[in-house]
């Protein structure tokens, strides 16, 4: 009977001490670029969004708040956006921080987002976008798995 081999690849030449030769493989591989790709687009767009719902630029926010939303809200609707706005300014620094765990408070956050949209008639559209994004976020906190380490260690190394 012979054995079946699986080919090694063998170490990369040139590797240095701090382990440059890795680091340039790891900017190389496809699923490393789209961890960071996800990771900066979900740092960005929540800071922006957040940093709206307080001067309203891109879009009056308060239409897309549902009532019942409205209802359990402390406040008016624009202290409620301030708030809402504050939570998706720090999702992003969070993400930003430590993806392998905020991938997925991002994640929640569009589903509560797609909740009100889908009981508020007339923003299908958008909640199927924000569906788009829910599945960017988990998929951002699968690839943090394999790329952001565990516990509180922060890495911001491209």
């Amino acid at each position: 009977m012979s054995a079946i081999t699986t080919p090694v690849r063998p170490a990369p030449t040139g590797a240095s001490s701090n382990g440059s030769a890795v680091t340039e493989d790891r900017r190389r591989d496809p699923a490393y670029q789209a961890f960071w790709l996800l990771r900066i687009g979900f740092t960005v767009a929540p800071i922006l969004f957040g940093l709206d719902k307080f001067f309203n630029v891109m879009v009056d926010w308060e239409k897309y708040l549902a009532s019942w939303y409205n209802d359990i809200l402390p406040g008016t609707a624009t202290t409620g956006m301030y708030m809402i706005g504050v939570v998706e300014i720090l999702a992003g620094v969070l993400v930003l921080l430590k993806p392998r765990y905020a991938a997925y408070v991002v994640a929640a956050w569009l589903a509560g987002i797609i909740l009100d949209l889908l009981t508020y008639s007339g923003f299908y559209d958008i909640a199927l976008r924000d569906f788009g994004l829910l599945l960017a976020a988990l998929t951002l906190g699968r690839l943090a798995s394999k790329y952001d380490a565990p516990g509180l260690r922060i890495s911001l190394k491209f």
